[in-house]
């Protein structure tokens, strides 16, 4: 009884499980796996009912999130570590103001209160093993999701890769502009009006209608293919927004990471550590950047192809190779994404920002962890 009563203490405690009705309206798609939202979206779907992420029904309604630790959380794992993936279960699932119950993959006693939480005397060996999968990530975007998935045999239904409404808000200008030639270019071809909005909204879906008719007349693909191609093109997409929200940020904590304050004693061994420490990970970092560049660099040549040149099938060829890029475009991206938001976090105002050693080792250390193929550049 004392198990079950801690986990119910620490669920109703836990801040994040207090605001789900808001983390479900805000959050970013590569932070939050919205299960639940999936669940009620898709109900008497026949491929969500054939091809669910996790066989417990508990378990597939909950919310998984790439979470940040507070310093009250750390001790909960037996490593140090910044970041961790949390599984929180509503307690009810047509309210959400009424909070749920939390817990970390890996913390101390995780599969007790996992099977606790999905009341299933069911072996969970399946699950426990996706749920690795999804730890081992750096974040859950879609596109990263669906092929480290399919690289470990599991083939899920096409509704677990939704981009939140909150990136899909912010994300549809910026689509707008990266699509306006092809717009140009499909209207010319079909003889139809304007209807940008209508295409941006179609491709954002994750669903395939009419709506994109003209751009498959456009790419010449048909079904399976046409359906991998949109969601291909929707990756590149994500990740070039993606990349201008976080050339600044990236930008700001290579810069910030020069002029930490380090206090405390330290021996000569230590002292060096830091110093060549904030170099290593000030030129990561760029680098880093400049390799996610270049990958969406080789997008943009094979779109400049489709519209400047009219050779849709480079850009065909291009869409249905891009599975396999996804998998180390969405690690770097997730990496520094990761470093940019705990930074942040970490250090809210660029001014004065100051630690203790033992904490500049810490963070400096698993700043190298995401960067470490970078580090050796």
């Amino acid at each position: 009884m004392r198990a079950r009563r801690s986990a119910k203490l620490a669920a109703t405690t836990d801040r994040t499980a207090r605001s789900l009705r808001s983390l479900e309206r805000t959050a970013s798609t590569s932070r939050v796996l919205n299960l639940l939202a999936i669940a009620a979206h898709n109900v008497g779907r026949q491929d969500w009912t054939d091809r669910p992420l996790f066989r417990n029904r508990v378990l597939n309604a909950s919310m998984i999130l790439k979470h940040r630790l507070r310093p009250d959380e750390t001790y909960v794992f037996d490593d140090y570590r910044t970041s961790a993936t949390k599984i929180i279960i509503p307690f009810e699932r047509s309210d959400l103001a009424l909070g749920g119950q939390s817990f970390f993959v890996g913390q101390r006693g995780w599969m007790d209160l996992l099977r606790e939480a999905c009341a299933d005397s069911r072996a969970l060996d399946h699950d426990l093993t996706v749920l690795r999968l999804l730890d081992g990530l750096p974040s859950l975007d879609p596109f990263l999701l669906r092929e480290h998935l399919r690289r470990h045999n599991h083939h899920v239904a096409p509704c677990y890769f939704a981009i939140s409404t909150a990136d899909l808000e912010a994300m549809h200008g910026y689509v707008a502009l990266q699509v306006d030639e092809l717009v140009k270019l499909a209207c010319a071809r079909m003889g139809q009006g304007a209807f940008t909005a209508r295409l941006v909204e179609a491709l954002l879906s994750t669903d395939i209608d009419e709506r994109l008719e003209p751009l498959r007349a456009t790419l010449m693909l048909e079904g399976q293919e046409f359906s991998e191609g949109v969601f291909s093109w929707k990756g590149f997409l994500y990740y070039k927004w993606m990349l201008t929200v976080l050339q600044p940020q990236l930008a700001a904590v290579a810069r910030e990471i020069g002029t930490l304050t380090i206090s405390g004693p330290r021996d000569l061994e230590t002292g060096q550590y830091l110093d060549l420490a904030r170099e290593r990970i000030k030129r990561a970092i760029l680098a880093q950047r400049g390799e996610i560049d270049r990958a969406l660099r080789a997008y943009d040549r094979a779109f400049e192809g489709l519209t400047q040149r009219g050779d849709p099938a480079a850009f065909r060829r291009f869409l249905l190779d891009a599975p396999q890029q996804f998998l180390s475009l969405g690690e770097k991206v997730g990496q520094v994404s990761h470093i940019a938001s705990f930074w942040r976090y970490r250090f809210p105002t660029s001014r004065l920002a100051m630690v203790m050693v033992d904490e500049a080792i810490d963070i400096f250390q698993d700043f190298e962890g995401y960067l470490g193929e970078q580090l050796a550049i």
